[in-house]
């Protein structure tokens, strides 16, 4: 139902009214001759407008770009920011760490730390902790854990997942139903059906005919996908993946740095799941990099009981400025004060609002489009129903629509994630804020549309 020709000729005012509105970021951008792409890390150059906008400053859900331009800020740095830019309550404990403390990089713990994971415990469950830089970074070392335990060479990922840059997921199904390399991966040392394997999310058949082959160490999945649209599990889904991993000797990694949106306990508490190993990062820090993986009892027990494993040095699951005392005192400041479980409830609110309006938009204009909600967390995906496979929606997305949508949103003062179609609410997030996205979304699609 969308005019092509209509859309390239909106798209097309709406670039030209960005480079209007951002001259100082146009030329900041092309100023930028010593970086690679030129942006200090490559994901910025997902642009809708043919530049990024250089940021000025950004509090709460709030950024000011450096033409001076306001934004009501859904993306909230992919998840990374989900406590709000600079909560004062983590810039107070940062403050403090650096004026009145100092040692931001000792190799030494503190006895915040302690309190950390006994808070992890709390919401998620695991029983043991131990920090990373990057969620990324605790991946990588679940990875090798649970190697080095069940002796088995393979791990198991959902088509269309994303736990980060980690070289094993980057796995989809092929035509012929079996593992292949995903489009466009860069560099991959070995090819990825050497060391992984690959399902569907919400096809156990699927799920227990790659189990069967005995070699998996580890089923590493996210509880709902929040990287290809938000693809929710269906009744019954996960308690299956539990049967099955069990059923065949096999690990249980669960990844929660996106779904962390359900809830202060994330969905392993709120759905009672039962990983082996839990990985976190990003939103528990207020923004300071993090990352974190937590072992369930017994497997921590198997693990130090291994005394052939180099686990204090060179044996991969550390890193020089991991738990560092300012990576610690954010994550305390951010759990303790910022992300608490009253905050979850109004956060949850305010997102169940923003859905609620966007489908009353899609109704309203008869649109097959639809939009997932997982706590917090929000996202609509050009396809209707919503897609319950990763394959499924990555063949949902429209990028020429998408960015669209980004440009017109930006260009009236509403940020989404550049990435997809993911709004996130922070606890300074209102339903103003919500009313005024649905109101320049409103337009954006009765343009579209030619209502």
């Amino acid at each position: 139902m969308i005019d092509r020709n209509r859309l390239t000729d909106l798209a097309n005012r709406e670039r030209a009214q960005f480079e209007r509105l951002h001259p100082k970021s146009q030329a900041a951008y092309a100023r930028a001759d010593h970086l690679f792409g030129r942006v200090p890390m490559t994901w910025m150059n997902k642009k809708a407008g043919g530049f990024p906008i250089y940021l000025e400053s950004a509090h709460g859900n709030r950024i000011v770009d450096i033409d001076g331009n306001e934004y009501i800020d859904f993306a909230l740095g992919d998840t990374g920011s989900m406590a709000g830019h600079s909560a004062p309550e983590v810039v107070k404990a940062i403050e403090h760490r650096v004026k009145d403390r100092g040692g931001l990089t000792t190799m030494l713990p503190t006895e915040d730390a302690e309190w950390v994971g006994a808070e992890l415990t709390r919401r998620f469950g695991m029983e043991k902790w131990s920090f990373s830089l990057t969620a990324t970074d605790a991946n990588r070392w679940a990875i090798r854990l649970v190697r080095a335990i069940t002796g088995k060479p393979k791990i198991l990922f959902h088509s269309y997942c994303y736990h980060g840059s980690v070289d094993e997921s980057l796995i989809v199904v092929g035509p012929d139903g079996e593992g292949m390399s995903r489009p466009g991966n860069v560099g991959s040392p070995v090819d990825v059906t050497v060391t992984s394997r690959v399902a569907e999310f919400n096809d156990l058949e699927g799920l227990e005919r790659q189990l069967a082959h005995g070699d998996v160490a580890a089923v590493l999945m996210e509880p709902a996908m929040t990287n290809i649209g938000i693809v929710l599990p269906e009744p019954g889904y996960l308690a299956g993946v539990r049967e099955l991993t069990r059923k065949y000797d096999t690990l249980l990694i669960i990844d929660e740095t996106h779904t962390f949106s359900a809830g202060p306990g994330g969905m392993t508490m709120r759905d009672n799941l039962e990983p082996d190993v839990f990985v976190i990062g990003k939103a528990i820090a207020g923004g300071i990099p993090t990352g974190a993986y937590g072992l369930s009892a017994s497997f921590a027990e198997r693990v130090l009981a291994r005394t052939d494993l180099d686990l204090v040095d060179m044996g991969g699951v550390g890193g020089t400025l991991a738990g560092n005392p300012l990576q610690v005192a954010a994550m305390r400041a951010t759990l303790e004060r910022v992300l608490t479980d009253e905050t979850f409830e109004t956060m949850i609110d305010t997102a169940t609002y923003f859905t609620d309006g966007v489908q009353a938009i899609f109704d309203r204009y008869d649109l097959p489009w639809a939009i997932n909600q997982l706590g917090a967390r929000a996202e609509y995906r050009f396809a209707k129903p919503y897609p319950i496979t990763g394959t499924a929606a990555y063949e949902a997305a429209d990028g020429e629509l998408e960015d669209y949508i980004h440009l017109y949103l930006a260009n009236r003062g509403v940020m989404i994630t550049p990435f997809h179609n993911m709004a996130l609410m922070c606890p300074t997030t209102t339903r103003a804020d919500v009313d005024a996205h649905h109101e320049h979304f409103e337009a954006c699609v009765r343009e579209l549309v030619n209502a």
